[in-house]
């Protein structure tokens, strides 16, 4: 199995299409900016930091799956020079707002988005699934009156009483044609629509680390003596784009589902969210400065996270980039009993695309392996290795 750890950089590809006028989200405008890095690693040991994204899921025409309750976890963590989390407790994770309680709602009653916007034009209202999709991730909402008399008969269709979802709409946004954010833009070039990342992140996808930009990212792996991954540890230099910012989101992702972090530990910043989303195989960790960075101010961001063993062995290691790095410095230790045979760097354009750029790489003395590269372009960056018979 592997681990992807990704970076603050998104994919920017194109968005569902939209109806009736409702206005996406302009740049900036509410919730709290997320971090440009975020690292989501798969079990078997890939890694896309800062822009560290698992790889994107379809399904761009079912309804988003809520994340349950009892498969959220979060680690309350002390401030202090450096933070240990050792027990992960049931938490809930949902927020009471119109894309959420949409969510939800459709996941409760087992309705695709299909099925609703059929329903709704048996009631004379023609909404696309596009146009519900976005809704549902927060990316536009309900602003004409076509799309007001449709939340109203939305509430009927998905048995809430009369108001919930008119209730939490925000205030009409501003009209005319707007582009996704940079960071969200670039994030979708990388990871795809429906990413994993997007689904932990939910609404604060739209700004993940907009305030800040990687510039240099160093990620150690460790591979226990069955094969599997035992943990990992990152360094991060963040650039602060400007002026204000002072915390930073990274996602980590799994490809195994007995793989789940059992220890975080900050050893630079301040912990302050590790949720893990069971039914997404992915932790999300927020983590401040411990000062608000001026324009163009630097500060590093350290953390190492231990994992339960996984069912098999790991078998690569990717972070996700969706900037430019200056310099990108990946490190895989052995154990001295699960050696591999061959090991190989990698590079994809994407999450999904296949690996280019292959080249083998020796076994150092220290049984460890490692890929340093400069001015590291945006996409996938990999390590994977193979285990003799």
């Amino acid at each position: 199995m592997s681990r992807r750890a990704e970076s603050d950089e998104t994919r920017a590809t194109a968005r569902p299409g939209r109806e009736d006028g409702d206005r996406p989200d302009p740049p900036g405008r509410g919730g709290r900016p997320d971090r440009d890095d975020r690292d989501s690693r798969d079990d078997r040991g890939r890694t896309a930091a800062d822009a560290d994204a698992r790889p994107d899921q379809p399904g761009a025409d079912a309804a988003a799956e809520p994340v349950r309750t009892e498969e959220a976890h979060i680690t309350a963590a002390r401030t202090g020079r450096a933070l240990t989390t050792s027990a992960l407790h049931a938490a809930a994770t949902g927020a009471d707002t119109f894309p959420a309680v949409l969510r939800e709602a459709l996941g409760r009653r087992g309705l695709s988005l299909e099925r609703v916007s059929e329903r709704l034009k048996a009631r004379g209202i023609t909404i696309s699934q596009a146009t519900l999709s976005s809704w549902q991730r927060g990316r536009s909402q309900p602003e004409r009156a076509r799309s007001l008399r449709a939340v109203d008969v939305l509430e009927e269709i998905l048995d809430l009483p009369a108001g919930t979802l008119r209730s939490l709409l925000g205030p009409r946004r501003p009209r005319g044609r707007t582009t996704p954010p940079g960071a969200e833009g670039a994030a979708l070039q990388i990871l795809g629509e429906d990413s994993v990342v997007e689904k932990a992140l939910g609404a604060r996808f739209r700004h993940f680390n907009q305030e800040t930009s990687s510039l240099m990212v160093h990620d150690i792996v460790r591979i226990g003596e069955s094969g599997t991954m035992s943990g990992f540890s990152t360094t991060n230099v963040l650039r602060a784009g400007r002026a204000g910012a002072d915390r930073a989101l990274f996602v980590l992702s799994f490809d195994d589902e007995a793989a789940e972090p059992v220890d975080i530990r900050v050893t630079c910043g301040r912990l302050t969210e590790a949720t893990y989303l069971k039914g997404l195989k992915s932790l999300v960790l927020e983590i401040h400065f411990g000062r608000k960075l001026a324009k163009l101010d630097t500060t590093v961001v350290s953390y190492a996270v231990e994992v339960s063993p996984s069912l098999t062995p790991a078998t690569h290691y990717e972070r996700w980039s969706r900037t430019n790095l200056h310099e990108y410095l990946q490190q895989v230790y052995f154990h001295p009993g699960a050696l591999p045979v061959d090991c190989h760097r990698y590079v994809r354009e994407k999450v999904g695309a296949p690996p280019r750029a292959q080249r083998r790489i020796p076994l150092g003395a220290a049984h460890d392996v490692h890929v340093l590269t400069s001015r590291c372009k945006p996409g996938v960056h990999g390590v994977a290795w193979e285990y003799g018979p």
